[in-house]
């Protein structure tokens, strides 16, 4: 319940505060006091958006706070809760505009964003105005209205939740049968490529080792005939360079005992005389590894002709061979993988396709049921706001799928993320008449009727503790409004209704009433509410409301005895 409000600095209220209480709450005024201003700082309050031109002129800012009491059970202490928020003296909302229309949000003192205060508030009061009335006449909102009267909003979440997951699905199966058809066509030279580098069994660096080999192989005779030499020279002859240090090395052996210097010549001889040979027979080693054969030659010679080929062709170098295999090969993986991704996300689809459609007519039949309550339940409702002869209808429709890549259900019903129906509410004012659309036939006091019908309805199903009315007496007068009055005041026996009214026939079935002033003070216009605690307060306020400023003996005693037969309802 809506325990008090609070407005400061906004549009042309100054300063201003109301306690409500439980029951029906009624504001009443002249046109332009601002009531309507009122209006529009609880949406604010209630998550609506705020702009710099709600703020006082001269200000720098707009202050507007709302305390509401609140069951420890609900869907706002649950969030609040959630979030650590203190709920002992309960839902504590603030909200500052500046003026240059940056906004700040408290909720018990702690601020927060405009979504949580959205979610906060979502089942803590409903705000019907003008704009409402006429957003009944836009057939996109009565699924929603269905919906919320045959509390399916769980179930159509559902159906949304499975929507979100299946048109991304199709869109991807789409790409990759698109990219499989193209990477088929170029599925047949990737492979050759693949194994043409496959086929060629490349080394790292064999490049450089078959220019140093084929360098060898062309000069292999020359090479085989200096080594020879070498070892002829060395070793073979007689008098070779290996005997002549030996012999050496033998005479200054003998002077070994008297000249030291001599020995370790000597020794050092010795030494050159090992290395020599080791010297010799690797050199005998590598003549006989020197490949003499022509063909060789050849060989090496092709061996590199199909690396410089396969270099060219994929990057220049042997690193560049391997990374372009890596990507032909991961993107030939990808090609040759697409048939069974795609068969794995038709198996996904089929499934969620069957779980959609299966929810989808759940709902549907839920929808239809409740749609045939929900239009007894209005037409009895419009009987008591005078509109006993009027027939309330809820239409279904579907859409038959036309792509056959649509999402449709069995019977080729097109499914959306609302499910596969279309609503639309149709009225029949008269017997004997077709029904049609609301916008076709309803008046401006049918309209405001039919909002208080199904608000009526609605609220029998709902947990909002608060229902506002703005503009609920538009159109409509005289035993009318006298029924439409009636029908606020049983609403508020079980929830708290607040109403704005001109007409005096509603406002004396108000439990509060509260009059709004406009006074200009020092050029300035100001807003200004007075609580109609006193009796004969009401009945002034009635007068004016049913006479103008001009009161009389005979207003007052009209409002006088409507106050008194309000009493008796």
């Amino acid at each position: 319940m809506l325990h008090a409000l609070a407005i400061k600095n906004f549009a042309i209220i100054e300063d201003l505060r109301i306690e409500f209480g439980p029951g029906l709450s009624v504001l009443t005024g002249e046109t332009g006091a601002g009531k309507s201003i009122i209006i529009q700082a609880v949406n604010l309050l209630l998550g609506s958006r705020a702009s710099a031109d709600l703020v006082r002129t001269g200000k720098d800012h707009a202050e507007l706070e709302a305390v509401f009491d609140i069951a420890p059970d609900s869907h706002a202490a649950r969030l609040m809760a959630d979030q650590d928020m203190d709920i002992d003296d309960g839902l504590i909302i603030r909200r500052v505009v500046s003026a240059e229309g940056k906004s700040k949000i408290y909720i018990n003192a702690r601020q927060t964003t405009l979504d949580f205060l959205k979610q906060v508030t979502e089942n803590i009061a409903g705000v019907s105005s003008q704009h409402a009335h006429q957003g009944l006449l836009k057939e996109d909102q009565h699924l929603d209205i269905l919906d919320e009267f045959a509390q399916t909003l769980d179930l159509r979440r559902d159906v949304a939740g499975l929507y979100r997951q299946i048109v991304p699905l199709k869109k991807e199966i789409a790409n990759l049968k698109a990219g499989k058809e193209k990477a088929e066509k170029e599925l047949e030279l990737l492979q050759f490529q693949v194994d043409e580098i496959e086929t060629a069994s490349i080394q790292p660096g064999e490049d450089d080792e078959l220019i140093q080999k084929r360098g060898q192989l062309q000069n292999a005779a020359q090479i085989f005939e200096s080594v020879n030499s070498a070892v002829h020279n060395l070793y073979d002859r007689e008098g070779s360079v290996l005997d002549q240090i030996s012999g050496m090395s033998a005479r200054f052996g003998r002077f070994c005992d008297t000249d030291e210097n001599l020995g370790a010549l000597a020794r050092r001889l010795d030494e050159i005389s090992y290395e020599l040979q080791d010297l010799v027979s690797e050199l005998r080693s590598f003549a006989a590894g020197i490949d003499l054969d022509p063909q060789s030659l050849d060989q090496v010679d092709r061996r590199l002709d199909q690396i410089v080929k396969l270099k060219r062709k994929y990057g220049g170098s042997i690193d560049t061979i391997f990374e372009q295999y890596r990507n032909m090969s991961e993107h030939l993986a990808d090609i040759q993988g697409l048939e069974g991704r795609i068969e794995q996300l038709e198996q996904e689809q089929k499934g969620l396709v069957d779980r959609i459609r299966q929810k989808s007519k759940a709902l549907s039949m839920r929808r239809q049921n409740e749609g045939l309550a929900l239009a007894g339940l209005a037409k009895a409702e419009l009987g008591a706001l005078d509109m006993g002869r009027a027939s309330f209808e809820v239409d279904f429709s579907t859409d038959p799928g036309v792509d056959p890549d649509e999402l449709v259900t069995a019977d080729n019903e097109k499914i959306f993320a609302t499910g596969m129906d279309r609503v639309r509410f149709l009225l029949t004012p008269n017997p004997g008449e077709a029904p049609k659309p609301l916008a076709k036939i309803a008046s401006g006091g049918e309209l405001s009727r039919i909002v208080l019908a199904l608000k009526a309805v609605l609220c029998r199903g709902q947990s909002f503790e608060t229902l506002i009315f703005d503009e609920v007496d538009a159109g409509i007068g005289g035993a009318t409004s006298d029924k439409v009055g009636l029908k606020l005041k049983e609403l508020g026996r079980v929830q708290q209704v607040i109403c704005i009214t001109h007409l005096a026939q509603i406002a004396r079935y108000g439990n509060h009433q509260f009059r709004i002033t406009k006074q200009v003070s020092g050029g300035r216009t100001a807003t200004r509410i007075t609580s109609l605690t006193c009796q004969e307060d009401r009945v002034k306020e009635l007068a004016r409301m049913i006479g103008g400023s001009r009161i009389t003996d005979a207003t007052l005693a009209h409002a006088r005895e409507l106050l008194d037969t309000a009493g008796e309802s």
